[in-house]
């Protein structure tokens, strides 16, 4: 990398700062883009977290955006600022391979809800961001890419699966990207690299091709490198969408400006925290003692802070089942045709299905109901619960997968994303942000969780913490 951060000013820039800029004409859609890519050019050599740059197509639409603004037209809050999409999202006339050989010539004729909400708003998409095979993988990898790289040692993998995404948005490539989250998708990369990482309230940003309609299990979500530009970016995506069931209840919702977050004194937020949410899962010891550290300080900014936590005992289980189902009837097919281009992790998460009984997935939702109603009276007396963003911290790409936490052998390879994915089970919008760095330069993110759809004061009691304890985004200092 060219130093710890960015020479150019405008690859510095977040996205409502740059928003702006263009708005008022002080900066231009071609120079922003330009700058993207140029970064992207002198950077991603070594960081791989793009599988698809699209340079021609985004300074063409750049120029267009400048016409339109020349005539007097703004097309939107991001007019003229560069964004990244994951490439497990279709994007039209820009190649979408899942991370999989077998789609490496994919180009759709029609782009995912979410991304075209970003186009009329007027972002530049400049490419797909790297993830392993389907979006399975602790590692960031597949055959055609990667794997991608920490950007603050080239050795670390940069989590899974939107790690292009988190490594493209903590450099400056892009102030914004977009990614998604099933177990933890957003979240984990955003605490390995140092970002901002959201998952909303599933539904809140509208899926309409997903092939469960009614599956909340996974959602559209946002990378960022403060709380303000994640909001900007969610306000643009938000929203019901008639064929999209789970968005029925976003009809009407409406994100306040990045500026006015939060509708109360952030400081009187009843806030709870756990590291471990009652020993419903494992942490690495390095974990721990970076989550005392960040509660610590934590504690100070709110005026009712106090250890607690859910009733989370039933949770681990149900999402193991339900996310194994959900696997084997959304992939199934694929092993049919043959394994023999499909990557180990692949195949192990949606085998992990087929012999799941209607029996067992009816008693894993029941699990689900009541781990929601104990999360649902437990938010009645909190308004956001702590935990951690991830079980272990950044390791060595060429470990793989997560096997052990603390020395005690995984069950399976999904075990390290408890912290993550059980949030993910009851569907609370949470939020990863960067707290603290170790004596050895990795990063380390606090989760926080709010109720469903009340983004608004999520991010605020994010925006709280950002400002007065320091959790925020830094430009990473070392490449290896």
């Amino acid at each position: 990398m060219n130093g710890p951060a960015p020479t150019d000013d405008l690859c510095s820039r977040g996205a409502v700062d740059l928003a702006d800029a263009v708005r008022r004409g002080s900066v231009t859609a071609e120079a922003a883009v330009a700058a993207s890519l140029s970064r992207i050019e002198a950077v991603d050599d070594a960081l791989k977290a793009f599988i698809t740059v699209a340079a021609e197509q985004a300074l063409a639409s750049a120029r267009a955006a400048d016409e339109q603004r020349a005539q007097g037209r703004v097309l939107g809050p991001l007019h003229g600022v560069p964004v990244a999409i994951k490439d497990l999202t279709a994007t039209a006339g820009i190649r979408t391979t899942f991370g999989a050989v077998r789609h490496r010539d994919h180009v759709p004729i029609e782009s995912e809800v979410c991304v075209e909400r970003l186009v009329k708003a007027g972002a530049i998409v400049l490419g797909k961001t790297n993830t392993p095979e389907f979006g399975f993988g602790a590692v960031c990898t597949n055959a055609m890419q990667g794997p991608t790289a920490n950007p603050w040692n080239l050795a670390l993998t940069s989590g899974g699966s939107s790690g292009g995404a988190a490594v493209a948005v903590t450099t400056g490539m892009v102030p914004l990207a977009h990614g998604t989250d099933f177990g933890g998708s957003v979240r984990t990369p955003a605490s390995f690299c140092g970002c901002v990482g959201l998952r909303p309230t599933p539904g809140l940003i509208p899926d309409p091709s997903r092939k469960l309609a009614w599956n909340t299990l996974a959602t559209h979500g946002i990378l960022a490198r403060s709380v303000e530009d994640a909001a900007l970016m969610l306000a643009v995506m938000a929203g019901a969408h008639p064929k999209d069931p789970t968005s029925h209840a976003a009809r009407g919702w409406k994100m306040p400006r990045p500026d006015r977050l939060g509708s109360r004194d952030p400081r009187s937020f009843r806030i709870a925290s756990s590291p471990t949410l009652g020993d419903a899962f494992r942490i690495d010891p390095e974990v721990r003692a970076a989550f005392e550290a960040a509660d610590g300080v934590t504690a100070r900014h709110f005026e009712t802070a106090r250890r607690a936590h859910p009733d989370c005992r039933e949770a681990v289980q149900a999402f193991k089942t339900l996310r194994a189902a959900h696997s084997w009837a959304g992939f199934r097919e694929l092993l049919a045709v043959g394994e023999d281009d499909l990557g180990p992790s692949f195949v192990w998460n949606v085998k992990e299905g087929r012999s799941i009984t209607a029996q067992d997935h009816l008693e894993a939702e029941t699990a689900r109901s009541r781990v929601y109603r104990v999360f649902a009276d437990f938010f009645a007396d909190h308004d956001i619960l702590m935990l951690p963003a991830a079980s272990v911290l950044p390791f060595p790409n060429a470990q793989g997968e997560v096997t052990s936490i603390d020395g005690v052998e995984c069950e399976t390879i999904i075990d390290y994303l408890a912290p993550t994915f059980i949030i993910s089970l009851v569907g609370y919008p949470a939020l990863s942000l960067p707290a603290l760095w170790t004596d050895d330069g990795r990063p380390f993110g606090v989760q926080l969780v709010g109720r469903p759809y009340e983004e608004d004061a999520l991010l605020g009691a994010a925006r709280h913490l950002q400002e007065v304890a320091g959790f925020r985004h830094r430009w990473p200092e070392r490449s290896g």
